[in-house]
């Protein structure tokens, strides 16, 4: 008995040696063992054939061939890119330098005639010249350039850059400080050229908060530059920077030199004159304002055809109506305009408005602040006779008042 238990232990020491050097060696044998699967004994598949190229002799018929699918690749996603818009607008945009003597303090011997025999005039002694730098917008193939009035204000010589490298003299045609823009004409170059690239100009009907844009111009003088935003906002006022504002907020960089450029849309029309920005450096932070092209075609048509705007007057003075005098003159809103004050003499007076009246309306169209009242009134034209919607004392009164003609606005030193 002690005989057949020492070959058992023997023979379980050696088959669990046998089990450890092959789970070691030949994992994959112990993990097939312990399954209970055995067909890694069974004969192996018989090796694929060799590819046999067969190479074509001399009129022998070819086997067709199968048509092997083409592997599906990823198309790669579209890129969207305005220089269709870039290149339409591009001829249109140029460079505007200009200068002006700077005015001196008159000498004290200027009329000493022994002084002026040695020194000649005074007034041309000395007198250095300033420069400026902006952008302009032909707008018609016969040379009319429409830009700021603040860019070509006092020059006496204007020099304008055109996309193709050519340098032209440029005269002023005239200008309207109150929405800051100005008209000039491109005098025939040297080759005697006389036809230009006009852009075309587009329809502020088509815009719309959120539409791409873009700003081209001469920024800080490093060249003619395309930069793109979109529409922040339409119908800005109230800022300060014109008499007549009505402008378009832009996010696309606007820089000094981008001055009297173009804001144009996708298709290369111009909607907006590049006129300001908003900026505690210098540059660009975002918000950059345009003169819509709905004013500026009505300036610039009116620029070339009489030689300045003409807008309308009554001769009053208004104020903005806040809650307070809202509640006190029971008015359901704060919209409309308040007079405090009549020109004596002045249409209105004539008309029988008085200080205290609240204008609603003007030819039926609502009032809704100061400002909107000056535009509408600038817009009628000066003779015409049209019929004005007050509030006086809670009672609703119409008056009908002959527009007058509003005199331009004269900066400092004019």
């Amino acid at each position: 008995m002690r005989r057949l238990w020492l070959i058992f232990a023997q023979t379980v020491t050696i088959g669990l040696a046998v089990f450890f050097v092959a789970s070691v060696l030949k994992p994959e044998w112990t993990g097939v063992l312990l399954r209970g699967d055995f067909s890694f004994l069974e004969a192996p598949a018989p090796a694929a054939p060799p590819l046999v190229v067969e190479t074509p002799r001399p009129g022998m018929r070819q086997k067709a061939q199968p048509e092997l699918q083409p592997e599906t690749q990823q198309k790669a996603p579209e890129t969207n890119s305005f220089r269709d818009a870039a290149k339409k607008a591009l001829p249109s945009v140029v460079h505007i330098f200009t200068s002006q003597k700077i005015r001196a303090q008159r000498h004290p011997f200027a009329d000493d005639p022994l002084f002026r025999h040695f020194f000649g005039d005074e007034a041309e002694i000395n007198r250095p010249r300033k420069s400026g730098l902006g952008s302009g917008v032909i707008v018609s193939a016969d040379g009319y350039v429409l830009t700021n009035h603040h860019v070509v204000e006092d020059a006496d010589q204007i020099e304008i850059a055109l996309d193709n490298g050519k340098t032209l003299k440029a005269q002023p045609v005239g200008g309207d400080p109150e929405t800051d823009l100005a008209v000039l004409k491109l005098l025939p170059g040297k080759d005697g050229t006389q036809t230009f690239p006009a852009i075309t100009l587009g329809r502020m009907d088509d815009v719309g908060v959120g539409d791409i844009t873009l700003a081209i111009g001469n920024p800080f003088g490093v060249g003619q530059t395309v930069t793109m935003g979109i529409v922040s906002a339409l119908g800005r006022s109230h800022l300060g920077i014109n008499t007549f504002e009505d402008f378009i907020q832009t996010d696309a960089a606007i820089n000094p030199g981008n001055s009297g450029g173009a804001l144009v849309d996708v298709h290369g029309k111009l909607i907006g004159i590049s006129t300001a920005i908003y900026s505690k450096s210098g540059g660009s932070l975002g918000i950059g304002f345009a003169v819509p092209i709905s004013t500026a075609r009505n300036v610039m048509e009116q620029i070339i055809q009489n030689g300045s705007v003409v807008r309308g007057w009554i001769g009053v003075e208004v104020q903005e109506i806040t809650e307070d005098l809202a509640e006190s003159f029971g008015l359901p809103n704060t919209d409309g305009a308040l007079i405090a004050g009549v020109q004596r003499g002045s249409p209105a007076d004539k008309g029988g408005v008085k200080p205290g009246d609240v204008l609603l309306a003007v030819a039926d169209k609502p009032v809704k602040d100061p400002q909107t009242m000056l535009n509408l009134i600038a817009a009628l034209k000066p003779e015409n006779t049209v019929a004005f919607t007050f509030l006086r004392k809670a009672n609703s009164i119409n008056l009908s008042i002959r527009i007058g003609k509003r005199q331009a606005l004269q900066r400092n030193g004019e």
